[in-house]
């Protein structure tokens, strides 16, 4: 009997684990067959680092205590991140559009296993727009060391899976396409500058302080800069949190998002 329920549970994380890989593969083959994709790579970066950070650099970089470019180049590589997971996951809606998901929901998987293997196709393309905010800031004559740059690469998974989860609540309670890429900017842009990706946000108080402590990508900023700075006379300067701290605060936050999105997510589906 014993070995029966062993049988059992290792065909079904098998099975589980072939949902994630297919769900990866289609989001990376649709991502790669999507010129869009690719263009808005190296766009986003442009607009938002370019622009809005080259500014910043030039008027207000000064008596910081610490390199502004750096600050700021950690920062939108985070935001990349966080950004382009949250529109790919969005996506969802188009699935939902062309009864794909219902095909996934039908299938004899868990919902977390659809969520994550689309989350985990959509992060193909948020390390596209991290490679693009680079050269961006290689134009720029900001650099990383390989070291963190590897750093940030090993971290981009739980970046990107926060994202992704709290990208599901809103994609489990709207199923109209616009409505859906108006609420991902809606909260990726705010977190842009209330998390600290490019203006310091050490000395924010009343309502900005609790709203930049409510946002997942605060945390995910925070424990990048600490992996970045550590052991740099900067670190206390731009670093707000112990990183065991920052870690607890994804995981839990990421918990909560990706149990409330899924079950919104999967009621949608079922009450169609």
């Amino acid at each position: 009997m014993s070995e029966q329920v062993l049988t059992q549970k290792k065909s079904r994380i098998y099975r589980e684990v072939s949902t994630v890989l297919a769900i990866f593969a289609r989001e990376v083959t649709v991502a790669l067959k999507s010129p869009g994709t690719l263009i808005m790579s190296l766009a986003m970066p442009m607009i938002m680092m370019g622009m809005i950070g080259g500014n910043l650099m030039q008027n207000m970089a000064g008596g910081l205590g610490f390199q502004f470019g750096t600050f700021m180049l950690v920062g939108m590589l985070v935001n990349m991140l966080f950004m382009s997971t949250t529109m790919g996951v969005a996506s969802l809606v188009d699935d939902h559009d062309s009864n794909f998901s219902e095909e996934m929901l039908i299938a004899p998987v868990s919902r977390y296993g659809i969520v994550i293997g689309k989350i985990s196709g959509s992060m193909f393309g948020a390390v596209l727009s991290m490679a693009g905010t680079l050269i961006v800031g290689l134009m720029m004559g900001i650099t990383l060391s390989l070291t963190q740059l590897l750093l940030i690469l090993a971290l981009s998974p739980l970046i990107c899976l926060s994202a992704g989860a709290l990208a599901m609540i809103l994609i489990g309670l709207i199923q109209n396409r616009k409505t859906a890429n108006l609420a991902v900017m809606l909260i990726t842009m705010p977190q842009m500058f209330l998390s600290g990706a490019i203006i310091p946000i050490n000395h924010s108080s009343g309502v900005l302080l609790v709203l930049s402590r409510m946002m997942p990508m605060t945390y995910c900023l925070d424990l990048v800069r600490a992996v970045v700075y550590r052991g740099t006379p900067e670190y206390s300067s731009v670093v707000m949190f112990d990183p065991v701290v920052n870690f607890a605060a994804i995981v839990g936050l990421t918990v909560i998002c990706l149990v409330i999105g899924t079950f919104f997510f999967a009621r949608s589906e079922k009450n169609r």
